[in-house]
């Protein structure tokens, strides 16, 4: 759990919430009119949260690119395929 300060507080006591953070371990929410405005964590917290938004980024361009193309089902390409087929002027119909 998170310990949670008004930004207002959060400015005054700077220094104590970096040390919470780095040495105690704590990850801090620093609110606004009691809605979480920024975090304060560690380094080491970061950088796995960017590691694993890497990893999850990855998995999805794996996900989306093994689709390839899908065969449409018979009888869907007209209604689904070209949205206008060139027509001679002379055509009628």
């Amino acid at each position: 759990m998170a310990y949670e300060i008004p930004v207002t507080q959060a400015r005054a006591e700077l220094a104590e919430l970096i040390n919470r953070v780095v040495y105690g371990g704590e990850r801090v929410v620093v609110t606004r009119h009691g809605k979480p405005l920024v975090a304060l964590v560690s380094a080491a917290d970061l950088e796995r949260l960017e590691k694993k938004q890497e990893a999850a980024e990855e998995q999805v361009i794996s996900s989306v690119s093994s689709l390839g193309s899908v065969a449409s089902a018979p009888g869907e390409r007209g209604r689904f395929g070209l949205a206008a087929e060139h027509r001679r002027p002379d055509h009628r119909g």
